[in-house]
């Protein structure tokens, strides 16, 4: 999968978040978009997840096929993020089904297989709401991690994890993540340390 930024620019009202942004992401490349909070980080990752417009320039995506349209590319995108909300009166395996039933998971692999390897096989049966913040991080960055895509956003995947979080999110990434695009919006370098490529945004401001 390939996307190409050309001329890509977003304004609130008369202010430009960032402007003539010209890139492109490939499969197999680790990204990170980097800038101070409040810089425009996870506007763009949201952009390129297709769930916000753009006010200029175009952002298109490619796979093995061709051009893929727009109003399909959630199809191949999966996302985790702080401000996204898990379905807290579901517990953990129903809500990971229900995830499967919409975007399938890498490798055919089962919910109990994913749960196990999260480390949150005791409370498979409990509901999310009450889950600490580090356990929900967890599901969060499973059901973006896991799911069968070929985009995968991550935005300060590290929120709320522990030391051990930290190094389940390394093993996830290393293990399941070599052939996709991932791009982490993050301004702390532990969350996108192993990147390939980053991307300052402040360096497309008008």
């Amino acid at each position: 999968m390939n996307i190409k930024a050309a001329g890509l620019g977003k304004r609130f009202n008369r202010t430009w978040i960032f402007r003539n942004l010209n890139y492109q992401f490939s499969s197999g490349v680790f990204y990170a978009i980097t800038g101070p909070n409040g810089s425009g980080k996870s506007t763009l990752l949201q952009i390129l997840s297709g769930s916000r417009t753009y006010n200029e320039g175009n952002l298109k995506y490619f796979d093995s096929m061709g051009e893929i349209n727009s109003e399909k590319i959630f199809h191949h995108v999966s996302f985790a993020a702080p401000y996204l909300e898990l379905i807290e009166e579901m517990t953990l395996l129903e809500f990971l089904q229900f995830h499967q039933k919409m975007k399938g998971f890498l490798s055919n692999l089962s919910t109990t297989e994913i749960i196990s390897e999260i480390g949150l096989h005791r409370a498979a049966n409990q509901e999310i709401r009450y889950f600490s913040s580090g356990m929900k991080q967890r599901v969060k960055l499973a059901q973006a991690i896991y799911s069968d895509t070929k985009l995968l956003l991550l935005d300060e995947p590290l929120t709320n994890l522990d030391d051990d979080g930290y190094s389940l999110y390394l093993t996830l990434i290393n293990k399941y993540c070599n052939d996709r695009i991932v791009v982490i919006s993050s301004n702390d370098k532990s969350e996108y340390a192993f990147c390939n490529e980053v991307l300052d945004i402040k360096l497309f401001k008008n």
